[in-house]
């Protein structure tokens, strides 16, 4: 799978910072030629204020600067963008573990439920893309990796698509708390948008790098 970054011939903060400069450009020109100007045709009698003019030329010079240091951040956090794409891209291939909806196609799905100390019973919450819950399913209570099979209580395959999964935590058959479960998919895919790196998993679903917490060898 081909890594998927564009780097476009302008980006819009490169279009937008090249006409900022040339505005400053101009109006720094046309500031010069005024000044000159008005220092050839001022009354001897009545000079200009010289500290005036001064201020107002050390104010055109600070926004020039201040856009050409604009020009150069943005040309950084690009830079950045691609360096990172680089990092992860060797993650193609491997198993991506992080809080996301997942793709089932029939296959058990490797989920993992964050701990909870006050807990003395948990429960997978299996959700379809529309956000309503299909079925409950009593899980160990351990932050060790388990297994959903897919299947409804009789035994019947559910459909393949897309699921949400969620762990509701209880103490003495109260609810204290609902978080959502992490699971394993494998990484199709790794895209830099907008200075951010996104990971593709099995049915589109798309992810930040920065939300995954672990990466394993494809099983």
């Amino acid at each position: 799978m081909d890594i998927a970054a564009t780097t476009p011939t302008q980006t819009p903060g490169a279009a937008a910072n090249g006409s900022d400069r040339s505005v400053i450009n101009s109006d720094f020109q046309t500031f010069l030629e005024m000044l000159t100007t008005q220092m050839q045709n001022q009354d001897p009698l009545n000079p200009m204020d010289s500290t005036e003019f001064a201020t107002q030329l050390a104010t055109f010079s600070g926004v020039e600067q201040q856009v050409r240091t604009n020009e150069l951040l943005g040309g950084l956090q690009q830079a950045m963008s691609f360096s990172n794409l680089g990092d992860v891209a060797g993650w193609i291939g491997r198993e991506a573990r992080a809080e996301m909806p997942m793709a089932f196609q029939g296959e058990p799905l490797t989920l993992l439920a964050p701990g909870n100390a006050m807990a003395d019973r948990m429960e997978l919450v299996v959700t379809d893309a529309a956000g309503q819950a299909l079925q409950r399913v009593p899980v160990p209570v351990s932050e060790t990796p388990f297994q959903w099979a897919g299947v409804t209580a009789d035994g019947a395959p559910l459909p393949s698509g897309t699921y949400g999964f969620h762990i509701e935590y209880f103490n003495d058959d109260t609810p204290i708390e609902t978080r959502p479960a992490q699971g394993y998919a494998t990484i199709e895919e790794v895209e830099s948008v907008d200075g951010e790196i996104w990971l593709t998993m099995p049915g589109g679903v798309q992810v930040r790098s920065s939300q995954v917490t672990a990466v394993r060898e494809g099983g």
